[in-house]
Formats: C-alpha cells, structure tokens, sequence
C-alpha cells in the first residue's frame, strides 16, 4: 500500500513537472530567435523587420505585468495571429506549431487583431495635388488612360456559418462570404476597403452606399476618376467599360481600360496569396462575420506594409486564384458619365 502511494506521489510530481516545463517553453520560446530570415517568411509571409516592427507598436499593449500564469510575451501572441492570417489554417493547427492551445490561439487573434486595426496607419486615398498627381502619372503609364485616381473592385472572401441571417451570406458559388470592395493606387497598395456587407449585397449598392461614394459626388476628386468593371455604374467620377463596343475607339478604350483595372485584380490575388485566411484557397476566415471583417481589414493593412517595403511573397507558391463570378452588367449609365467616357474616347483613343 505504502509503495502504491509512492509510485503516486512520484507519477503526479512527474506530471507537474513536466506541466511547467511545457508551459515555460511555451512562454519563453521565440521563432524570432531560433527561425532563419527566409523561414519567417515562409511562416508568417512579413520579414523580420515588418514583424520586429508590429512587436514594438503591440508590446506596451500586449505586455503583462507580471509573469504569472505563464502569460504569452507579446512577440508569441502576435506569432500566432501572423501565422493565423497567413496560412488560414484552425486554431488547433496553429496551435500545434507554437506550443499553444486552442483557446489561446483564439484569445492571441482576438487580441491582436483589434490592436492592430486601431493601431495601424489607416489606409490612405490620394488627396493633395502632389499625391494625385503622382497617382496619375502611374496609372497613365499603364495604358495611355489619363487622370485616373484608383481602380475599384469586389471580391468574395469566405467565411464561417453564421449562426444568424445565415442565407444573407450565401455566395452564388454555394459557399458563406463577405463581399469586399477595395480600391487600389498603381501600386497596388490598397487606398480604400469597405469590409462589411454579407455576399448577397451588389457591387453597385456597396460603392453607392460607401464613404469614397459620398466623396466622388461631392465633387472631391478634382476631375479625376475610378476605373470598374461593368457591375458599376456609369459617372462622371467612375469609368465602366463600353458593354457593347460599337467603334474601333471604343474597343481600344475597353482594352486600355480593362489593362488598367487588371491592377486591382493582381492586388486582390498577392493579399489572398500573403494571407490565405482571406482566401478559398484555404477555407477562408472560419470566424463571426464581425470578427471576419476586422481580420479582412488587418490583413489589407498588412498587405500595404509588405508593398510599401518590398516584402516578397514566399518562394514556391503559386498566386492563389479564387475567381470571383461578375456582377450583371449594370444599366445605370447617367448623362454626364456618358458624355465624360465619350470625351475621353474621343480624345484619347479616336483616329
């Protein structure tokens, strides 16, 4: 009997042992540390430095004041929810790469998550001469398209079942999603995103019913313009394409416009390829619709820092390809839209 104790006593203090242990490698371990430069990216799809940056803007956020519990370093909570964003992979999956449980993955993206979207430079739409001027010069080199001021689009990204309005979130291709509508510069970089209409919502009714919208009427753009595909309406501020071109200028302005606004469709495959919780690809973001909107929108931000500093996509991977299907034509073409489109045509792409 006294010897069935003992073997108890050693067993539960083998377990409590290796219990701290677990939890001090959990606590103290840093990939930063130990990973090469070309294995964070691969990981977490930031550089180093991108990646020391945000620890520096989260730490006085994420820090603990003590180290009871094993509470997780800053560094280790953003890990987590860069590898989240990065791979779209479940939380237990994550998990398992960092040490971590379920719960605490879920509690590091939540976290970061809203620390980042209120900490992050906001995206930012060209408004003084010099940024529009700028803007225009790299969008008239694309395809000879004057005074264009960014090129809009919607794309789907997948999310969770909600638990409620579920049927407002079913895609015409079977499966739940947000429908987004980004803007982009000539870069790239996204200028503008409107991150919370379920996928039921027309592209017209998300741009008629966003900020930019509100801008463009009120005549902000300075006699500049967006470019968008044939779901948008016609105006003066926002080029559609010729639906049926009836002459060879017509046809080459379709062709230059189509160049042009192929930019945000580039832009939209490099985000869903550097972070595939945004992609079907990778199952989408499996989260709340409320949620899913906060990590579309970090993720977009995220996508503009690696732009801006040349961060590469990991070697090896093709660009994720989720091909969204049109919106209808949109018939809603008003009188000065037609006579600006035709001006330009005539101009610039007639005989």
């Amino acid at each position: 009997m006294a010897a069935l104790f003992m073997f108890n006593q050693r067993r539960r203090r083998r377990r409590s042992e290796a219990t701290y242990v677990n939890a001090f490698i959990r606590v103290n371990f840093d990939p930063l540390h130990v990973l090469t430069d070309e294995a964070i990216l691969r990981k977490y799809c930031l550089c180093r430095p991108q990646i020391e940056e945000l620890v520096e803007l989260l730490t006085p956020h994420l820090q603990r004041p003590t180290r009871r519990s094993y509470a997780l370093s800053p560094s280790v909570q953003l890990l987590a929810a860069l590898r989240f964003y990065a791979s779209g992979s479940l939380f237990e999956v994550v998990g398992d790469g960092l040490g971590m449980s379920r719960a605490s993955i879920s509690r590091s993206v939540t976290a970061v998550t809203e620390l980042l979207l209120r900490l992050l430079p906001e995206m930012a739409f060209p408004t003084t001469p010099e940024e529009i001027a700028r803007t225009n010069r790299v969008f008239h080199a694309v395809a000879g398209i004057p005074r264009v001021i960014g090129v809009v689009d919607g794309t789907l990204v997948p999310i969770a079942r909600p638990t409620q309005t579920e049927h407002l979130y079913v895609s015409r291709k079977g499966f739940h999603a947000l429908n987004v509508q980004v803007v982009c510069d000539g870069r790239g970089v996204f200028t503008d995103i409107v991150a919370k209409w379920p996928d039921g919502t027309h592209d017209a009714f998300m741009w008629a019913n966003s900020g930019l919208c509100q801008v463009a009427e009120g005549g902000d753009f300075g006699g500049c313009w967006l470019l968008g595909d044939s779901g948008y309406p016609l105006r003066p501020f926002l080029l559609t394409p010729h639906q049926q071109p009836n002459t060879d200028a017509e046809a080459r302005f379709n062709g230059a416009q189509s160049t042009t606004r192929a930019i945000v469709e580039r832009s939209i495959g490099v985000w869903k390829q550097r972070f595939r919780c945004v992609s079907k690809t990778a199952g989408g973001v499996q989260l709340n619709p409320t949620k899913c909107c906060s990590v579309v929108v970090v993720t977009a931000l995220l996508h503009n820092m690696a732009l801006r500093a040349n961060v590469p996509l990991p070697e090896g991977e093709e660009m994720a390809l989720d091909p969204d299907l049109p919106d209808p034509p949109n018939q809603d073409a008003n009188p000065q839209g037609l006579e600006v489109r035709a001006r330009l045509v005539r101009h610039m792409f007639g005989p």
